[in-house]
């Protein structure tokens, strides 16, 4: 009887020890109120919170005397219906966690490598504004629930998506056009729009910022992306007006990140574009959201290719016979391609390994069925997106179908850091790089590289 105890008593060990935070990476500890559940993805649940980061003091935030307060609701649409969910937090005051820039609102996210690597691929590419992202294990009312990407959320703020924030409810006509956050949605949404695309599907068009629309404004968002609907259909591929209305530039780097990822949703949901309020306002694809990677023999453009759901590519099937976007494409990849792949690779080792030890107690909490490591996932990862980037080099728009020949070699890259001092070689934080063409052009980018 007493060796049974014995035995009980260890096992109790061993489960409590594996049912933990390792601490190996920064613990965000939540406790709502009263242990309130959090089953809804409207409504908040108060409570508090603090981080410890045992490896860098500097970004615990609050303690277990004296946390901070939250709220804290569920997120997601597939995502919310598994066993472990992601949640939304609004804090109670501005902090700039895991030293992010500070703000209210976050998201926790479920572990997934392939969205480490592509929003680091979106600063790479010089996407406006890319979320960023850190690992952390999450301690929700005293239960561990394994491992989490703290993640920037896309709203329009001065340390987020930095442009100008068109007012809810706006009547004022010459304000409407600027000041858009929007997403094209595969989801119904109440703060949502549906345009015909074409004789197979329609379009929904989810609007984030503003979030409350007056008619005059509902009238104008319609209107607009039957417009840019049009001009993208236009069978006149030589002369057509879409460029006036959306930034070729940005779709053509937009694009380039899902053929490389291999996202299926890259056109289809979590598509954001905004508009800011300048002089050539256009609408400007992204910031990146909700990526994956498919990791399969690539032989065709995503957009092309099967997968076991349905899904409908908006747009990308009609833009990619226009040859001043192929040209587009075509000259961010030479910026890309080969120079920043091994860095990227570097990257994601960085940035995913350290989860290793994290990741072991995530399998055991969620009784992963796959007991690959972190390690054998991450290169996988890597595998696939090398194979795919390789396809893509060999597959460029423009080398074949729509006739292109004449591509702009570069002739010299410079990259501007904030004080305005010019390198070859990209400074640490923000830079503005300048690329300049042997026919006299020049492109600038703004990128972020750590």
């Amino acid at each position: 009887m007493f060796k049974k105890h014995i035995l009980t008593f260890v096992s109790s060990l061993i489960l409590l020890s594996i049912n933990a935070q390792t601490g190996s990476l920064p613990v965000i500890n939540i406790e709502t109120k009263n242990h309130q559940p959090i089953t809804s993805k409207t409504l908040y649940v108060p409570g508090e919170y603090f981080i410890v980061d045992e490896s860098n003091p500097n970004n615990n935030l609050g303690s277990a005397d004296r946390p901070m307060a939250l709220e804290i609701r569920g997120r997601g649409h597939s995502s919310w219906k598994g066993i472990k969910k992601p949640y939304k937090i609004k804090l109670g005051e501005k902090a700039p966690l895991l030293g992010m820039n500070k703000h209210k609102h976050w998201a926790l996210l479920k572990f997934y490598e392939p969205t480490v690597a592509g929003m680091h691929l979106g600063e790479i590419m010089g996407m406006d504004w890319t979320p960023s992202t850190k690992p952390v294990e999450v301690v929700l009312n005293g239960d561990y629930l394994g491992l989490y990407l703290l993640t920037e959320t896309n709203r329009i703020a001065k340390n987020r998506l930095n442009i100008y924030e068109q007012p809810n409810w706006n009547e004022d006509e010459s304000s409407i056009p600027y000041g858009w956050l929007v997403e094209v949605d595969n989801y119904y949404e109440p703060n949502s729009i549906s345009i015909i695309e074409n004789n197979k599907w329609n379009m929904r068009i989810t609007y984030h910022s503003p979030d409350s629309l007056s008619a005059a404004q509902k009238s104008w968002l319609v209107n607009e992306f039957e417009d840019m609907n049009a001009a993208i259909y236009d069978v006149d591929k030589e002369n057509s007006t879409w460029e006036q209305l959306i930034d070729v530039d940005a779709m053509a780097r937009y694009f380039i990140i899902q053929e490389v990822l291999d996202n299926s949703d890259g056109f289809h949901g979590s598509f954001y574009l905004h508009k800011d309020w300048t002089d050539d306002a256009r609408w400007v694809a992204g910031p990146l959201w909700d990526l994956s990677c498919n990791q399969r023999i690539k032989t065709d453009y995503t957009f092309n290719m099967k997968t076991s759901y349905g899904f409908t590519p908006h747009w990308i099937g009609e833009l990619i016979k226009d040859e001043d976007f192929c040209l587009a494409i075509r000259r961010a990849w030479d910026e890309f391609y080969p120079h920043y792949i091994q860095t990227w690779m570097e990257y994601i080792d960085e940035h995913l390994l350290l989860c290793s030890e994290a990741y072991e107690h995530e399998k055991i909490r969620w009784n992963y069925t796959n007991q690959e490591t972190l390690e054998e996932r991450v290169a996988k990862l890597k595998s696939a997106l090398l194979a795919n980037i390789e396809w893509f080099n060999n597959n460029l728009p423009g080398k074949s179908g729509v006739g292109l020949v004449d591509v702009p070699e570069i002739t010299k890259v410079e990259f501007i850091n904030i004080s305005g001092m010019r390198s070859s070689e990209p400074w640490n934080g923000i830079n503005i790089k300048v690329v300049t063409y042997d026919d006299g052009s020049v492109t600038t980018t703004k990128v972020m590289m750590e």
